[in-house]
This record gives C-alpha cells, sequence and structure tokens, in this order.
C-alpha cells in the first residue's frame, strides 16, 4: 500500500492566570464544546440561528470545521462528514492547575490548509481567556507547536504577543507502504475509552480484524473528505489478511464515561474499553495504519479524544532498525516534513 496519510499536530501550551479544573473523564467535552462555541463567536453572523440550515453554510468556517454537513457521496455507511479535528487532553483528566502553572492541549487537524489552524487557535485562544472548566478558570496561551513524528515539538507557529509572525507549517506526513522487513508480534495499548463495532454490535475484545477494519475506515474516510482521496485497497482481501492475525493477549476493562450536551441537556455514553492487547502474525502491512491510527483515533467518539492508541513492536524482523522506550521497542515513525517558511497570522 504505498500511499500516505497527511495531518497538522500541533500543541496549545497555556499558563493558568487562575486556577483551572478539568474533572475526571471531562477535559475531551470541555475543551471539544468550548472549541465550538468559541469558534462560532468568531465566525458566524450574529443572525445565524442555525448553522444547518445557514446561507452562508457552505463557506461557513463554523459548519466545515465544527459540524460537516451530511454527504451522500464518499465512503459507504458514512452519514456525516467526519469532523478535520480531534483533541488529545487525557493528561489534563482530574487535574487542577493553580495560577501560573502550565499545562497544554494537542489538536491533530486532519485539514492541512492554513485557515483550519488559524481558525483553531484563534478559537481555542478565545476558549482560555474566557474561562475553562466547571470553575470558568482563565488561561493564556503562550506558544502553538507543531509536533513531529514522535510526538515532540519540532517548531513555534504562534506565539504571544499576539500579531507577531508565524510560520506557515508543512504538515506532517506518514507513509502507509507496508513496513519493509518483517513483523510478527505487536502490542496495541488503548490510551482512551475505545469502542469498536464489528457486524453492526459493540465488541467487548479488540479482535484484530475488527480493529484494523475501523482503522482502515477511519483512514479512507479522512483522506476522502480532507486529502487526495480514499484508500486504493482491496478492502476484502485487505480483511482477509487481517483475519490471520491472532489475539495472544487482551487485558482491556470496559469503562463508563458520559457527556452532557449544552445543546439538548441529554447524556450521552462515550466509553469504552483501556488496556492492551497483543497480536502475533504478518503485521508488517498493518503496522504504518495504526500507527496512523495513533493520530486519528479509531472507532466511535474519537473528535473527544476517545480511541487513542499506541502500537509498540515487540519482534520486529533481525536487521530491522529500532529504537528502545523503556523496555519495549518502537519502529521508527516516518519523518515529518520541513516545519515551513511562510508566515501567517491568527485573527485579532
Amino acid at each position: 500500500m504505498g500511499q500516505s496519510f497527511q495531518l497538522l499536530p500541533v500543541r496549545l501550551r497555556f499558563r493558568a492566570a487562575e486556577a483551572v479544573l478539568f474533572p475526571a473523564g471531562r477535559p475531551g467535552n470541555i475543551i471539544r464544546g468550548g472549541f465550538g462555541a468559541a469558534l462560532r463567536k468568531l465566525v458566524c453572523l450574529p443572525s445565524c440561528a442555525q448553522p444547518k440550515t445557514c446561507e452562508r453554510r457552505a463557506e461557513c468556517p463554523y459548519a466545515v470545521i465544527f459540524e460537516p454537513h451530511e454527504t451522500d457521496s464518499g465512503p459507504s455507511g458514512l452519514a456525516d462528514r467526519p469532523r478535520p479535528f480531534v483533541f488529545r487532553t487525557h493528561h489534563l483528566d482530574g487535574r487542577t492547575f493553580e495560577t501560573g502553572e502550565a499545562f497544554h492541549i494537542d489538536l491533530h487537524l486532519f485539514d492541512v490548509q492554513e485557515p483550519l489552524l488559524r481558525h483553531s487557535v484563534d478559537s481555542l485562544r478565545l476558549l482560555a481567556s474566557e474561562g475553562l472548566g466547571p470553575r470558568r478558570g482563565r488561561a493564556a496561551l503562550e506558544a502553538v507547536e507543531l509536533l513531529d513524528a514522535e510526538g515532540r515539538p519540532r517548531c513555534t507557529l504562534n506565539a504571544e504577543p499576539a500579531g507577531s509572525s508565524h510560520v506557515r507549517p508543512s504538515p506532517l506526513e506518514l507513509s502507509l507502504a507496508t513496513y519493509p522487513v518483517p513483523v510478527s508480534r505487536i502490542l496495541v495499548r488503548f490510551l482512551t475509552p475505545t469502542e469498536l463495532k464489528g457486524g453492526g454490535a459493540v465488541i467487548e475484545r479488540p479482535e484484530f480484524p475488527v480493529l484494523m477494519a475501523r482503522v482502515r475506515d477511519r483512514l479512507s474516510a479522512l483522506r476522502a473528505f480532507y486529502g487526495p482521496g480514499p484508500l486504493q485497497v482491496d478492502f476484502k482481501a485487505f480483511g482477509d489478511r487481517a483475519g490471520r492475525v491472532s489475539l495472544v493477549r487482551a487485558d482491556v476493562r470496559r469503562v463508563r464515561v458520559t457527556r452532557r450536551s449544552s445543546r439538548s441537556g441529554r447524556v450521552h455514553p462515550i466509553g469504552g474499553f483501556l488496556g492492551e492487547a497483543e497480536y502475533e502474525g504478518d503485521l508488517a502491512e498493518f503496522l504504518p495504519l495504526l500507527q496512523a491510527a495513533h493520530w486519528t483515533g479509531v472507532g466511535r467518539q474519537t473528535v473527544w479524544g476517545n480511541g487513542a492508541i499506541q502500537s509498540v513492536v515487540l519482534q520486529p524482523a533481525r536487521g530491522a532498525v529500532q529504537r528502545s522506550t523503556g523496555s519495549s521497542a518502537y519502529l521508527p515513525s516516518p519523518a515529518g516534513g520541513a516545519c515551513g517558511d511562510r508566515s501567517w497570522q491568527g485573527t485579532q
């Protein structure tokens, strides 16, 4: 599969001006809901009562980013266009940041056009300045960094004071090509609640064919709507090969998490399983897709940060290049491009 996947993985660094509380199980809902409200405040016309019926919907940044319209084209089974972003906030779970303490929010953007980044940064800056969490603690945005394939900052895109010039970023490009050496055993960690469906029902164990079907569908849909097009792969043959990979250990537990809609007041379940699973078989084809799914998430409710996974190679073939992290060996992720050399500014 000689294809690739592009994204802009961004880390926004804040400093608390007042105590900021993120209750357990709620950081994703707090950030995602507040982001939508701030974005609408910045870009929507005062006369717009309902984005779904707004006559400017096709070009409105709020509608395009936060409430993508229904589609009658694209990947089978998708009634709605997937949102072009996910948040990573699980490291904030249950934590309080006192005045002067720093924290960060990670944002992965799948539409790599500069306007999406500008609107996202401006919205999160506004959200933090008006207050986060149940205490409405205010925070100041200090820096925006572009991450490399290992999740480390590779350059600063945006820093205070506002109005200064910033680097226009080049996207991180992940190869989806089959890994060049055999890989026979991997560990997949489910870092945030992950809910997978197979055969129309929620599964209790992360069986490999179901996991890879959902990873494949997610990457293909995001490429179809925000990239060069859906994955060029024989889905049936892909599924047959995934079916020959064995789940040899599953140490997972289900967690119950809910969110309350600020618009309807309804409570929705957004739980799933956490833990880890080991797989054995011919895995070289699937490893790059699992690495890409680390950035996109897999399964349901990914926009809230669900379905974050991490893949660890336990048995690379002899001669494979690897690096050690703790007691496990990781195959190196594909390197990203240069940071960029043109300037952009957020709206002021």
